[in-house]
């Protein structure tokens, strides 16, 4: 295999969510795993909807998944090679104007369902006249352009769905044209995957049937239809789509959430394939576990509780050096490696640590409830003198058990809600020494 050249290209009409982030990941993988090529392509023909502030954005969170591409462009610099091969195409007569409003369109295709066949556009237009075009644009009428089909088989062998037969009698001659002049996704892809010289055009299964079309339109520009490869698309963990989800799973929102690249880029790469889910703690492990043929057939199922629970682990992997600044931005006193060290492991995102900050430097409520008040303040008496330390915890639960004899979740966990205010948390020895004797005295009420 030559090595390859693959593009991302997503609209800058809206935010990268998963669904968006899983294409380019596979494609970022597979190339750099062949010493190839990831190119990002700006699909903003949509001049009204597509703006900067996005297309900022998508690339600021690609950036931030540590998936940098190689070269970039945006197509609405390429208006002119878009109507040069328009123009080719019609010189070929294969792309032909059609006169039909959206409900004349309609109105065929309930005809044709309603008798049985298939509703595939009739090409009509092909036998207006010159004559008969110019009425229909004296009446107003713009028209639309379609690309004139073969009729023929396109067959190509997908390095995910395995042999793929597309009869393209069966489908209706694409639009690639609006009557307002503006280009469908189609026409561009082409024209630039010819001359950036893609090699492999890695999407969604949702485009199997585009291809079969794309491919009989890379033939009739002069250019050779690059590899395909259509992944499954993402459900949600209850098996339903995630289209009205989409926002919650921005980059941008998982982001600000706390959660880390690595966890996203190690669940998005490993669901729908043979590969155990697991936290992986590079992308160049990723890189070299990649495989077309690990890609199942099944939709890949995004679980959220999967997503952080892969973030737990990766989260309490990561050193102090390389949070601290992070840590410090929740609240500075949390930029204490022995505070990261016992507090990690009870954090599922990292800006879940200014609930312990809190517990360990700020002012808690102790929960003592009425029947251990007695026992706590005679606690509080045995705290051993000095400095407290990791051996603290243990030489004082075994003082007071001598003195009260009290044990198990009677003597600790009473102890353990009055020192933080809650039932669950980091080790109790670990955390004592944090708290410190001034704070743990007045929780105690000593």
């Amino acid at each position: 295999m030559t090595s390859p050249i693959v593009r991302f290209a997503p609209s800058p009409t809206g935010r990268l969510h998963v669904g968006n982030v899983r294409t380019a990941l596979i494609n970022w993988l597979f190339a750099k795993g062949q010493g190839g090529k990831f190119i990002l392509r700006i699909d903003d023909t949509d001049v009204e909807r597509s703006t900067k502030e996005n297309e900022d954005a998508l690339k600021v969170d690609l950036e931030w998944l540590g998936l940098v591409w190689a070269d970039t462009f945006n197509q609405s610099d390429r208006f002119a090679q878009y109507d040069a091969a328009a123009e080719k195409l019609r010189g070929m007569g294969l792309l032909y104007p059609c006169y039909e409003t959206a409900d004349e369109l309609d109105r065929k295709r309930k005809i044709a369902l309603s008798r049985g066949r298939p509703p595939v556009y009739d090409r009509a237009a092909l036998e207006l006249t010159d004559a008969d075009k110019a009425k229909l644009e004296a009446e107003g009428r713009k028209p639309h352009w379609r690309f004139k089909l073969s009729g023929e088989r396109v067959e190509w062998n997908d390095l995910v769905r395995g042999p793929q037969s597309i009869d393209t009698s069966s489908l209706s001659d694409p639009i690639l044209i609006r009557e307002d002049g503006s280009y469908l996704y189609t026409l561009p892809s082409v024209v630039d995957d010819i001359e950036a010289g893609i090699t492999h055009v890695v999407r969604g299964e949702d485009h199997v049937t585009n291809s079969g079309a794309q491919i009989e339109i890379f033939k009739a520009l002069g250019g050779t239809a690059p590899d395909m490869a259509h992944t499954p698309l993402l459900i949600g963990a209850d098996g339903q789509g995630l289209s009205k989800r989409l926002g919650s799973l921005s980059m941008g929102e998982l982001r600000a959430q706390g959660y880390e690249p690595m966890s996203i880029c190690s669940l998005l790469a490993k669901i729908g394939t043979s590969d155990n889910v697991e936290a992986r703690g590079s992308l160049d492990e990723l890189v070299a576990e990649f495989d077309f043929g690990k890609i199942g057939r099944s939709p890949a199922r995004f679980d959220e509780a999967e997503l952080k629970g892969l973030n737990a682990a990766i989260l309490h992997a990561l050193p102090f050096d390389t949070v601290k600044d992070r840590l410090a931005a929740v609240d500075p006193r949390a930029a204490d490696e022995a505070f990261w060290t016992v507090v990690r492991e009870n954090c599922s995102l990292l800006p879940e640590v200014a609930g312990w900050v809190d517990t360990v430097f700020g002012d808690i409520t102790p929960l003592v409830d009425d029947e251990d008040k007695e026992f706590v303040a005679t606690a509080a008496t045995l705290l051993p003198d000095g400095e407290l330390t990791g051996e603290t915890w243990s030489q004082w639960t075994n003082a007071v058990k001598a003195e009260t004899g009290r044990k198990g979740r009677g003597l600790f966990m009473t102890l353990r809600k009055a020192l933080t205010g809650q039932e669950h948390g980091p080790d109790m020895g670990a955390i004592l020494p944090l708290i410190g004797r001034e704070r743990a005295l007045k929780r105690l009420g000593g």
